[in-house]
């Protein structure tokens, strides 16, 4: 698939833009680019994010993550929103592997709430396969393997209903929103079956370097904080020390780190990248000086700072 090419839709309603309206504002539209077919979580949760900050949102699905990211990078869109990490299956490493490379910046976080459904034609007796993205499956491992379903990867969760609905077959289910179950008119089986009710994916909104992205601060009322959040990606020196050397700046300097993951360079064997997130500006004198003193002991390539999102309801 070429990197700008988009996902496609046979339903009717679903060739159609989502677009949200406010009278308030006159910044005009603004496209945003997603992976997946039309009702994905991810266009769901660009809907969400953008609901107060623009007159207008048409997202923009693509079948690939470096596709949507792509579109963003040749100006077909303004923003990528790519999901990171999730409260019960952890990062998504295909989102973290792009983030490398892709010449963005991060400029806004959200948590979307995922309620996933079983979605076909049969009666939840019937179903012996359920086709989702890899990360839906595992966040319902529970619930396939008491009823003996058989997990089948696929590229996208309102894909797999698509796929579904073409398949017409009782013995075949997918894993998605109500919303997707709607938008290509296939029955919900089984409501709310992730294996903790409390499941929530984090998505990053990604622009150009050096568009102005102030008009992502959360709206009023919107329950966001002013608090803002950095993420940086570290490679370190492949010698003893090297890590402690750069956790310790954050200790030194009270700066609270809310992420540490580490990801394989994909250049040498059991060489790794770390992402880290942690609280505070780049642009803050307090947080530039640490990032330079951190810089003596390895490349740092800071991806943005951004306003924190508001944390998801405990329970």
């Amino acid at each position: 698939m070429p990197r700008g090419e988009r996902a496609t839709s046979s339903a009717d309603a679903a060739d159609n833009a989502t677009t949200n309206n406010n009278d308030n504002s006159n910044s005009g539209t603004i496209r945003v680019s997603f992976p997946g077919e039309r009702g994905a979580y991810s266009e769901a949760a660009a809907a969400s994010f953008f609901a107060g900050r623009a007159i207008a949102v048409e997202t923009v699905p693509h079948l690939t993550f470096a596709g949507a990211i792509g579109s963003t990078v040749d100006g077909d869109t303004d923003y990528t929103i790519l999901p990171v990490e999730n409260s019960i299956e952890g990062s998504v490493g295909e989102s973290y592997d792009l983030l490398t490379s892709a010449p963005l910046v991060a400029a806004g976080e959200t948590h979307h709430r995922i309620r996933h459904c079983l979605i076909g034609y049969g009666r939840i007796s019937d179903v012996r396969q359920a086709w989702s993205h890899p990360q839906a499956l595992g966040q319902c491992r529970r619930f396939l393997e008491g009823r003996k379903m058989r997990a089948v990867p696929a590229y996208d969760t309102a894909g797999s209903i698509k796929n579904v609905r073409d398949a017409k077959d009782r013995e075949v289910a997918g894993i998605a929103s109500r919303e997707a179950a709607e938008l290509y008119g296939v029955p919900v089986i089984a409501e709310d079956i992730a294996d903790n009710s409390s499941n929530y994916t984090r998505f990053l909104i990604l622009a150009a370097r050096g568009r102005d992205t102030s008009g992502l601060a959360p709206p009023p009322g919107a329950g966001g904080t002013a608090a803002y959040k950095t993420s940086i990606i570290l490679s370190l020196k492949h010698e003893p020390g090297s890590l402690y050397r750069v956790i310790r700046n954050f200790y030194e300097n009270d700066v609270n780190m809310t992420k540490i993951e580490s990801r394989p360079t994909r250049g040498n064997a059991w060489e790794y990248n770390f992402y880290v997130d942690f609280e505070g500006h780049a642009g803050d004198p307090r947080i530039a000086g640490m990032l330079e003193r951190i810089c003596s002991d390895s490349s740092v390539r800071v991806l943005g700072s951004y306003p924190s999102a508001a944390p998801p309801p405990v329970g």
